[in-house]
């Protein structure tokens, strides 16, 4: 039985803080933080074991891109996979006792503008979907957990807005039908909705509103998925939307779900 949470941080040594109070606070078993913006060997991993998180796997780059998974639960590096071959920090995974695998994945933004053609950074978004599709095709996954900053909100109530955001990066259909495509060659149960299955949900919040509380333009970024043998383990899901208003907040906020499971 254990609790696991997803976070882009948005730099993990500027906000070392603020994962040490989310750590106090609400005591989760696993952490998976993206967008660390850290060499591994520079990520504050001291603070975290004060507070009883001995174990921590993760990959790195200076002041870009970053993944870590932080436990109180021992865990073992289970590798990482450079998807589109972009050599960037965007993946790690770790094992649990009795062989859980959990897969902390921070796919690209993708830029501004929805058109490969003009934009590197979104075709470089759709290659890294395109890649992990392959992937799970070529070698499914089993006992597995998936979460991370996807930079997609895939439903209609993943937005506030779904017809004024059909243009925008993260929610256009081309980027919903990739994600999609993934998910479903992993065979992967979007766990987030299937505990709260209706009503609009949102884990970002742009920093250029200047009430973003008031305004609520939010979007679902960021997800917890399980593969389906063991996706029926999970359960209480949940998205803590007052960490947005933390001091010196991310823009992101983080993502819980429980999973009950037998060795």
């Amino acid at each position: 039985m254990f609790t696991l949470a997803t976070w882009n941080i948005n730099s993990v040594r500027l906000r070392a803080q603020l994962v040490c109070r989310l750590l106090a606070d609400e005591a989760p078993d696993i952490l998976c933080l993206q967008e660390c913006k850290s060499p591994v060997d520079k990520i504050p991993a001291e603070v975290f074991h004060a507070l009883g998180y001995h174990w921590i796997v993760a990959r790195g780059q200076k002041g870009y891109n970053g993944v870590a998974i932080i436990s109180r639960i021992p865990i073992e590096d289970a590798g990482d996979r450079d998807y589109a071959r972009l050599g960037h920090a965007r993946h790690v995974a770790a094992r649990l006792p009795g062989g859980v695998v959990i897969h902390n994945v921070y796919v690209p933004a993708g830029g501004d503008e929805p058109d490969r053609t003009v934009n590197v950074k979104f075709g470089q978004k759709l290659d890294f979907l395109t890649d992990m599709r392959d992937a799970f095709h070529a070698d499914r996954p089993g006992r597995s957990i998936l979460v991370g900053d996807l930079n997609i909100a895939p439903r209609e109530d993943d937005v506030w807005n779904h017809r004024q955001m059909l243009k925008i990066v993260s929610h256009t259909p081309t980027e919903v039908e990739h994600l999609g495509a993934a998910q479903d060659a992993g065979g992967w149960v979007d766990v987030t909705r299937k505990d709260i299955p209706t009503g609009p949900l949102f884990s970002w919040w742009s920093y250029r509103a200047r009430d973003w509380a008031a305004a609520n333009r939010g979007r679902r970024l960021d997800h917890i998925w399980a593969t389906q043998d063991i996706s029926g383990a999970s359960h209480s899901s949940r998205i803590l939307r007052d960490v947005r208003g933390w001091e010196g907040p991310s823009d992101h906020v983080p993502v819980f779900a429980r999973f009950d499971l037998a060795p």
